[in-house]
């Protein structure tokens, strides 16, 4: 067992939050590692059906639009929760660790609200999309269906960055994430 909590899918946050964050944790790193798994297994029976037995599989470019769909958005949270996207961070950091205390909680729920909000854009899209009666022509489901990941990413991202908020308003130091610490690992290197 590792002693890094994000592996463990521990949380550092108090009480039902703290569950709710490593519940995420676990949901998410089991969808990404589902998602891939599926898409790399689904392209070598195609590749295999196609030059093994010169017939391809009918439905594997929708199935891995699917999973890469459900791929980006699941990933979008996982991102959040290690502290991994990208920031422009320049004046960040010459500001003082008060200041960048305060400037990343209202970075973080600033954030939150905008993955709040397009979550809810993001569902009435598929209402809409839905309301259209489109079907995907190999595997004859709803379209609407592949996007049903969207809404879902864009929350538990907006989730993630709403505990980001709350854990610099609790700690004593700065967090990108509620258990990434703000700084540069010195075994970093530039490329």
């Amino acid at each position: 067992m590792s002693d890094n909590p994000s592996i463990r899918h521990e949380s550092s946050l108090p009480g039902p939050l703290g569950w709710i964050d490593a519940w995420l944790g676990r949901a998410e790193a089991l969808m990404l590692g589902a998602g891939v798994l599926l898409m790399a297994l689904n392209t070598v029976a195609n590749v295999l059906g196609r030059f093994v037995f010169q017939n391809s599989l009918f439905f594997t470019e929708e199935v891995n639009r699917i999973l890469i769909v459900m791929i980006t958005f699941a990933g979008i949270g996982y991102a959040a929760r290690h502290g991994r996207h990208i920031r422009m961070s320049a004046v960040f950091d010459a500001l003082p660790v008060g200041a960048r205390k305060w400037m990343m909680v209202f970075i973080s729920f600033v954030t939150a609200m905008v993955m709040f909000a397009l979550t809810v854009f993001s569902v009435r899209y598929i209402g809409s999309v839905a309301d259209s009666g489109r079907i995907l022509p190999a595997l004859q489901i709803p379209v609407w269906w592949i996007f049903l990941w969207v809404p879902l990413g864009l929350a538990v991202t907006g989730i993630q960055y709403l505990f980001t908020a709350l854990k610099n308003l609790v700690a004593k130091d700065v967090y990108l994430s509620t258990q990434v610490l703000d700084g540069y690992d010195d075994d970093e290197t530039e490329v």
